[in-house]
């Protein structure tokens, strides 16, 4: 969903050239994107959030509220702190930036749609430049270490633990145990959750 038509075209014969990728149509604003996953059954949205007079959150919003369980995926020039927090916290798997390459987009798509996220770097660099904490209950009860700190960068750009390991130089299972700690700390189950926290509560502790 897009509010630029050449945008839409272009993006839909790009996807459309991935052979396990089908489209189920382009919409330009929310009242058509709605119509759209109401007459068929969509696994994934690509939302973008400046949608000329409307934001793509308030899709988000409707589509919960109606039901919609497919995935959504923002695509979008450029979001603040703010927005991104809100899109996450809305129901969004992940945030991607348009001047990335699109073969990035298509593996974007494919994480999201196996129950990762997916942060452009781009918008992670964004967050962690400019986040704040919000109020002292929202610091977490112990620091991170430096090897927690690497772990959850390598989360917020949408690596698998395996993925994780490899750069790293670990075993798949230490790095599991590291995510486990990080749980631990958060108070959190899933890698959803963890990321979304941790936006929250980004501090230059968390980050450096």
């Amino acid at each position: 969903m897009d509010d630029h038509g050449l945008f839409r075209e272009s993006l839909s014969r790009l996807l459309q050239a991935e052979p396990d990728l089908s489209i189920a149509g382009t919409c330009g604003s929310v009242t058509e994107a709605l119509e759209a996953v109401k007459r068929e059954p969509v696994d994934i949205v690509l939302l973008d959030y400046d949608l000329g007079e409307e934001q793509g959150s308030l899709f988000l919003d409707e589509a919960k509220s109606r039901g919609f369980s497919g995935r959504i995926l923002m695509v979008t020039a450029g979001m603040n702190d703010t927005g991104t927090l809100r899109a996450l916290e809305g129901g969004s798997s992940g945030i991607f930036l348009k001047h990335s390459p699109p073969a990035q987009l298509v593996e974007a798509i494919h994480k999201v749609m196996t129950g990762e996220m997916w942060l452009d770097s781009g918008a992670v660099r964004s967050l962690i430049g400019g986040a704040t904490v919000k109020s002292d209950e929202q610091r977490t009860s112990a620091p991170l270490s430096p090897r927690e700190r690497t772990v959850l960068k390598a989360v917020f750009e949408g690596l698998t633990n395996k993925e994780i390991a490899s750069r790293m130089e670990l075993s798949e299972s230490s790095v599991k145990a590291v995510m486990q700690q990080l749980f631990d700390k958060t108070g959190v189950r899933t890698r959803s959750q963890l990321v979304r926290i941790a936006l929250e509560r980004q501090t230059r502790d968390w980050s450096a």
